[in-house]
């Protein structure tokens, strides 16, 4: 159905007046009825390649040479006026980040009636209709209600789900689908892959379906093109990349996702795999690098030997629902709903579930920035709710946070350097400017980032090194007690292997305690010496990561465990 031929993609670099090659060379084909996976980290060139393939580019700055095939037709030599007839109808697109690609200011339903009123030229009753049938087939909950609904309103797996029935509007026999379920919970994010798998059956489409994550392409693929630097590096059937990986970037793809089976004190990253003469390290990398049961139980023993450095005593944070304007309370969202339990020295406690478990509330309401309705948090012996502006302050230098998303966390208009120079200022730290720069600098290269990065605003840096910047930040003030909130979520597998990296050694080094959350089981077992399972506001269970694992009591935690990518 589709034939990408010597592919080659340039921008235009204004700064430099130059044109920067982002694809190069890039062939693959799509048979009717099979679904391509591409994978490969940020910057690989996935996605770019995608959007040629329904000339998203502006044509002034971009500049694409080789040939697209679709059913014998060059898209690369239609006009402007001509692609459209392509695009949407025969060819549709499902991309990465459904809260961006839908209107805020329309209804889900009036988002879709104009895709299908503007492509298949019907009247509005019609378009409704057709609108409610896609909302059926793609499962959202009550599709009146969805139609009627804000894209705000819902949950990011219904966003998502909206944006594959605006995909499939138009009946295409070309689905693209760009990191569809990158920052989904892995529950919702299984449900996704069903459903895409379901359609792609019950309507005999093509599929493209692109990820950072082979785990997640293992689940839906036929066969698998590895993108690497702009390049396609292998190209296998889905079995056979994965039972006989041939080129080194796959194997350090393969690597470095924490995996539920083995306890490993150090993640294989890329790197390890890309010079050919490392295969032999790799290898004694991967076979001392586990824990022995001895270490494991020596560890627990001095962990939990002494007194608990955080104790949460039966924490509620309600929120009143109300009805109207003057109307009264009668009821409340129990986001955290009588939570007990203890935080030791030197620990790291895993806290794992869904989106709006109450995971993230129950982080805030212990340091306080969501304020409890009941119960008590001691750190360190200390009563936290009884603490005032000030002492709460003062109790911060101890007590740090890492949110999920970094770019929103740090502000756009202040550099590296003045945004971690801000907190030395507030707590008075060192005696001047000079000596506070100077750890500063030390700071960032602990972090795995340069000095010449302090000048430089937080655009100018990836996603993974914004959340080193993020990570340095929260070290700046020397802390004892850290909560990671989501912090790897959202990055891609081999940059999530470094950062996981990165906090164990902190951790080891200036003996931090965390609370790591995260929706993510595996990534949870693979960094914590205890779990909560949390649900509806609610502690599941609790105990040591491969208890868990290996019997889990509540059916909760088994969905969670069965939702793994790539775990059959």
């Amino acid at each position: 159905m589709l034939h990408v031929k010597n592919l080659v993609i340039q921008f235009h670099n204004e700064a430099e007046n130059t044109w920067v090659t982002a694809v190069n060379d890039v062939s693959f084909s799509v048979a009717k009825g099979k679904v391509l996976g591409i994978v490969g980290e940020s910057g690989s060139g996935k996605s770019v390649t995608s959007f040629s393939i329904v000339r998203l580019h502006d044509p002034q700055s971009t500049k694409i040479g080789g040939e697209i095939d679709f059913q014998e037709v060059n898209l690369l030599s239609l006009s402007a006026e001509e692609i459209r007839k392509y695009r949407g109808n025969k060819i549709a697109m499902i991309f990465q980040e459904p809260m961006t690609s839908l209107n805020p200011v329309f209804t889900c339903g009036d988002q879709v009636n104009e895709a299908i009123m503007l492509h298949q030229r019907t009247d509005r009753r019609t378009a409704k209709n057709r609108t409610i049938a896609l909302f059926n087939e793609v499962q959202l909950p009550d599709p009146e209600h969805i139609f009627n609904s804000y894209p705000h309103q819902l949950s990011g797996g219904q966003k998502q789900r909206v944006m594959i029935a605006m995909a499939l509007s138009c009946n295409p026999e070309l689905l693209i689908a760009d990191e569809p379920t990158t920052a989904l919970d892995v529950t919702v994010q299984k449900t996704i892959l069903e459903l895409l798998r379901k359609l792609k059956t019950e309507r005999g489409m093509a599929m493209i379906f692109i990820s950072h994550d082979l785990a997640v392409i293992s689940e839906i693929a036929d066969e698998v093109a590895v993108m690497y630097k702009g390049k396609v590096v292998e190209h296998e059937p889905v079995k056979q990349l994965f039972e006989t990986p041939k080129h080194p970037y796959t194997k350090g793809l393969l690597a470095c996702r924490p995996s539920p089976h083995r306890q490993l004190k150090k993640l294989p990253v890329v790197a390890d795999f890309m010079d050919e003469n490392k295969d032999l390290a790799v290898a004694h990398l991967l076979e001392m690098n586990s824990y022995t049961p001895q270490e494991i139980e020596s560890r627990r023993e001095k962990l939990y030997g002494v007194e608990p450095l955080l104790q949460v005593k039966n924490l509620c944070t309600w929120y009143p629902v109300h009805q109207g304007l003057f109307s009264k309370t009668n009821e409340h969202i129990k986001a955290v709903n009588d939570i007990t339990f203890d935080v030791f020295p030197g620990e790291t406690l895993g806290l794992v579930g869904e989106s709006g478990c109450g995971k993230t509330t129950l982080g805030r309401s212990i340091i306080r920035l969501i304020e409890p309705t009941s119960g008590q948090v001691l750190f360190d012996g200390t009563d936290m709710k009884s603490l005032n502006a000030d002492g709460l302050r003062k109790m911060r230098r101890d007590v740090q946070i890492i949110f999920q998303d970094p770019f929103s966390s740090l502000n756009p208009r202040l550099t590296v350097g003045n945004a971690l120079m801000e907190p030395l200022q507030v707590h008075n730290l060192f005696k001047n400017d000079a000596t506070r720069k100077a750890y500063i600098m030390e700071l960032l290269l602990r972090v795995e980032l340069k000095p010449e990065h302090y000048n430089r605003y937080p655009h100018e840096f990836s996603g993974g090194q914004r959340q080193r910047i993020v990570i340095a930040r929260a070290l700046a003030l020397q802390p004892r007690f850290i909560i990671c909130d989501e912090s790897v979520s959202a990055l891609d597998v081999s940059v999530q292997a470094q950062v996981l990296n990165l906090l164990r050694e902190l951790q080891q080094e200036f003996g931090l305690t965390y609370i790591f959350i995260s929706h993510d089981l595996a990534v949870v077992k693979h960094l914590s010496d205890r779990m909560l399972v949390m649900n509806k506001g609610k502690i599941e269970e609790q105990g040591f990561p491969e208890a868990i694992y290996q019997h889990p009591k509540a059916d909760y935690t088994k969905r969670l465990i069965a939702a793994i990518p790539g775990l059959a």
